[in-house]
């Protein structure tokens, strides 16, 4: 895939998150704001997990005049509407990443350094359904997240 479709692709999928996070404001009777708008583009800006106060530093080093509660109020909302989900972090704080082409992925965290590995597996994924449909659970989400010690830090 060229860089400019790879580029268009990631656009159209951007704009598709934008439509459905004002579908959801609006199905709430929530307006679409400015600030809600600001709040949406940069978490798009994210190459990384990111958590509320991440959002909040990048606004005030951009001299935006966006409130931390501001911020703080909009995640739940942009989790809700399935533009973002949560992640593994380093700490004991809420760490979010947006949705993106890659899809599904789960996480190993080394415990001390806090870097992390996203990792696909086709065999956890349907052991967790074979295990689910044994005890007649519907699945609806799961969040894995494997700690110990990286190569570095072993």
């Amino acid at each position: 895939m060229t860089a400019g479709r790879a580029e268009a692709r990631e656009n159209s999928g951007l704009e598709e998150l934008q439509k459905r996070f004002d579908a959801y404001l609006q199905s709430r009777g929530l307006k679409v704001t400015h600030e809600r708008e600001l709040i949406f583009e940069e978490v798009m800006r994210f190459k990384k997990h990111f958590d509320a106060d991440e959002l909040y530093d990048r606004f005030k080093d951009k001299g935006f005049r966006i409130s931390r509660d501001t911020v703080y109020r909009n995640i739940p909302l942009l989790l809700e509407s399935g533009v973002i989900q949560k992640s593994a972090g380093e700490s004991k704080r809420e760490y979010f990443e947006p949705i993106r082409i890659k899809g599904h992925h789960d996480h190993l965290v080394c415990l001390q350094c806090g870097d992390m590995v996203e990792f696909f597996c086709e065999e956890f994924e349907a052991l967790q359904d074979k295990i689910s449909k044994k005890y007649g659970f519907d699945l609806v989400f799961h969040d894995h997240r494997l700690y110990g010690r990286c190569p570095k830090c072993k």
